[in-house]
């Protein structure tokens, strides 16, 4: 007899398959239940290493024994096993037709089963209502989205790890070329939403998403992350890494280099080497900065204080933390805004900051961003642009420095060179919740309502807090006043009424939608207010004053006082949104003392605006 009849003979075919089935169903098990427990990566690793060497312990006693009613028998020999040879191959036949069928339903499951993301329930109350539409167009295959990472600490307090986590493979990938990677806000704002994956593709534009979760139990770290190709939920690849906090580096770069190796991407140059440069070895000082980030990010005003203490630790730690100092620098650039007090203070150490973070890591983009900001706040245009262009040539795909590159030149009288800007970031992050406001005022402003409306509904959908700047115009349009009140009282409210007495900003709101008492009260209130003579000035004093009619009143805080929440006053004298304030008699001097006219005199005169014969400057 040839030795493949006798191995068919002694069903030990069969119980190859069976065993190779069977341990491939238990690993998925054991894949899926581990977790669960807490288990160790490596305890997977040593079950699969153990199944790999019962194979052939199990092929030989396949060969010696015989499967009997009467148990374990050893194999008597062909002639006396002919008749129960074939009875117990039928038993292994429809045990191994079992765990085929069960190999088949879960591959298929894997693949076409309606993925959802991975979420921590206690982010719950993130979620927003409503479906958001497709906002760009279909994904190209070398793209990607990196959605927050689940915080499965047994506390549930690492959130600003696990956040930190993500947001470090996501800026890992951005950098890589010919890799398309939707924006941290576009992709963080699906945290906590059971949403399907194919429609996060779809709206941001992407072929595949990764996503997984963090846990974090003193120095221990695990992090499992898996990639997923979004039109059909197919997990391509997943991994759980182990390890200590000091190792957290190196899984990240383990994490954002098997991504590219998936997605086979040639990586160049320096990222050859090294994908993922957090900017320091000290685990300690990494911590405290992820921390500050994601107070910036949640645009926690009330923590700016806590969160640049928590910068200053890590500096102390680590001198030379380039990204400290910058992350610093941005903070300060915007604490004047949810801090009003402290303006002059935290424009002095946002130059501070800017300057040191450069001279550590020159490519850094993000302080000269800072500080260009900070200096057009100042009225220093030529400076800010100048430093917008220096940050945009570092980093062109950054989207906070499109996005703020957009308002400088919006804010000084470049639309058009701003609106692109702003598309340049919203391609970038397509539910940048101020992208999507401040475009939505410029379509208002050039007579587009329904793409105004499309843009402002979505700045809505992503729960955007003071979106009622723009959303009202639609309502006051419609002729709705009561709705366009409630919308613009309620952003007036949340953000920009610090120093006046509560329910001011519903009655600013009421004045500026046409209530003719309220403007009387309104104006009283000011009075009250500028008679103190604050320093600096609530940026929301120059826009109710442009609203009401009292444009001279309005030039003069603007142009002797310094302010602070500017920005949307100062935008919407050269949006479009207020022509009678190019109308009024003291534009010119207006423009000249804001040191436009010097500024325009050196890069040209912005959209609708031309110099007279006189040197005055006009718009219309």
């Amino acid at each position: 007899m040839s030795l493949f009849a006798e191995l068919k003979r002694r069903n030990v075919i069969r119980m190859a398959g069976l065993y190779l089935v069977g341990a491939w169903l238990f690993v998925q098990v054991a894949e899926t239940l581990l977790p669960i427990f807490d288990t160790p990566g490596w305890v997977l690793k040593a079950l699969v290493m153990l199944l790999a060497l019962g194979f052939v312990p199990a092929m030989v006693v396949a060969w010696l024994f015989e499967l009997t009613p009467e148990g374990l028998r050893r194999d008597p020999g062909p002639a006396l096993a002919a008749g129960l040879a074939p009875q117990t191959g039928r038993r292994m036949d429809s045990l191994l037709a079992f765990g085929l069928l069960a190999v088949v339903a879960l591959v298929a499951a894997d693949r076409f089963w309606p993925s959802e993301t991975v979420q921590d329930s206690s982010a719950a109350e993130v979620a927003v209502a409503g479906t958001m539409p497709a906002a760009t167009p279909a994904a190209a295959g070398e793209s990607i989205a990196v959605l927050a990472f689940a915080d499965l600490s047994p506390q549930r307090d690492q959130e600003y790890f696990s956040d930190g986590m993500s947001e470090e493979i996501l800026n890992a990938l951005a950098k890589v070329p010919g890799l398309k990677v939707a924006g941290r806000t576009s992709s963080f704002h699906y945290k906590g939403r059971d949403e399907n994956l194919r429609s996060i593709g779809e709206a941001l534009g992407v072929a595949h998403i990764l996503e997984g979760s963090v846990r974090k139990q003193g120095d221990k770290v695990r992090i499992t992350a898996q990639l997923i190709q979004a039109s059909d939920g197919f997990h391509k690849w997943s991994e759980t890494y182990d390890g200590e906090m000091s190792d957290v580096f190196e899984l990240q770069e383990r994490i954002a280099r098997s991504i590219t190796d998936e997605l086979k991407i040639v990586l160049q140059g320096g990222q050859v080497k090294r994908l993922v440069n957090a900017g320091t070895d000290n685990a300690e000082a990494y911590a405290l900065y992820l921390q500050a980030t994601a107070t910036f990010n949640r645009r926690d005003g009330a923590k700016f204080q806590e969160a640049l203490a928590q910068l200053d630790q890590a500096i102390a730690l680590d001198p030379g933390y380039a990204r400290a100092w910058s992350r610093k620098a941005t903070l300060e650039s915007v604490n004047s805004d949810y801090s009003p007090g402290k303006a002059l203070e935290s424009l002095q150490a946002v130059e501070r900051a800017a300057r040191r973070a450069s001279e550590l890591d020159p490519t850094l983009a993000e302080p000269h961003a800072a500080l260009a900001l900070s200096l057009t706040g100042q009225r220093q245009y030529r400076k800010g642009r100048e430093g917008m262009d220096r940050a945009l040539a570092l980093d062109p795909d950054d989207v906070t420095v499109n996005f703020w590159r957009g308002a400088a030149l919006i804010n000084s009288g470049y639309r058009e060179q701003g609106k692109q800007a702003l598309d340049r970031a919203l391609e970038i992050d397509p539910l940048l919740p101020n992208g999507l406001l401040w475009r939505g005022r410029i379509h208002f402003a050039q007579g587009e309502v329904d793409l105004a409306q499309q843009k402002l509904q979505r700045a809505t959908e992503v729960g955007h807090t003071f979106v009622g700047l723009g959303s009202y115009l639609i309502a006051l349009r419609a002729g709705d006043r009561q709705e366009a009140t409630r919308r613009l009282a309620q952003a007036l409210e949340a953000y920009f009424s610090q120093g006046f007495p509560s329910g001011t900003g519903t009655l600013f709101a009421q004045a500026i939608v046409g209530d003719a008492s309220a403007r009387a009260e309104a104006l009283r209130r000011i009075d009250d207010y500028l008679a103190n003579d604050p320093v600096p000035v609530a940026g929301v004093v120059p826009y109710v004053l442009f609203r009401t009619g009292e444009i001279q009143r309005g030039f003069d805080v603007l142009q002797d006082r310094p302010t602070t929440n500017d920005s949307v006053a100062v935008s919407d004298l050269f949006s479009g949104l207020l022509p009678d304030v190019w109308k009024a008699p003291g534009f010119p001097e207006f423009i000249r003392r804001m040191g436009l006219a010097d500024y325009w005199d050196e890069f040209g005169p912005p959209d609708n605006c031309k110099k007279a014969g006189n040197g005055d400057y006009t718009c219309e």
